[in-house]
């Protein structure tokens, strides 16, 4: 999880806290439903917040898939989960994409399920789910188990695996 790792990083809690002051990381220790309700405020807050993660998120994942890859022997596939990757222009950095697309009631069942707050705010900025099956090179309907997902999942890695 690099962005919930990078919420633990020196640099980006000194920098929301300067920006959004103390009350963001009590104890030290960033608070991310705290930094939701700040960063969704205005389009400018998110827009900073989004420019301080973004640069650390792909350079955090470029290094991961550097390690990784050279391990002996390499993996069959890296998986990598990026729920903004289109609004973020990172899909570029990929061999190929998958979309996982669900109903919106249970998206948000899931959300709050994982204590994600600001739902329309997120809901918002992201694209809508037709257009990022529209950009993907494969899309999954997660409708059911997760053990029928992973399925589902599995299919689409052994032909990228190819």
């Amino acid at each position: 999880m690099v962005v919930h790792d990078l919420y633990r990083s020196e640099l980006v809690r000194d920098a929301v806290t300067e920006r959004w002051g103390l009350e963001v990381a009590p104890d030290g220790v960033v608070d991310r439903s705290l930094i939701a309700v700040k960063a969704f405020a205005t389009p400018e807050e998110r827009l900073w917040l989004e420019g301080l993660l973004w640069p650390l998120v792909g350079e955090k994942m470029a290094q991961w898939r550097e390690r990784v890859s050279a391990s002996k022997p390499p993996p069959r596939a890296l998986v990598v989960e990026v729920p903004l990757l289109f609004e973020s222009d990172m899909q570029r950095a990929y061999d190929a994409t998958i979309v996982i697309v669900a109903d919106q009631e249970v998206r948000d069942q899931r959300a709050r399920a994982r204590g994600q707050v600001s739902l329309d705010e997120r809901n918002a900025r992201q694209l809508s789910q037709e257009e990022k099956a529209r950009r993907a090179s494969y899309v999954v309907t997660n409708d059911g188990s997760l053990e029928e997902l992973e399925a589902k999942l599995s299919v689409i890695l052994d032909k990228l695996a190819l």
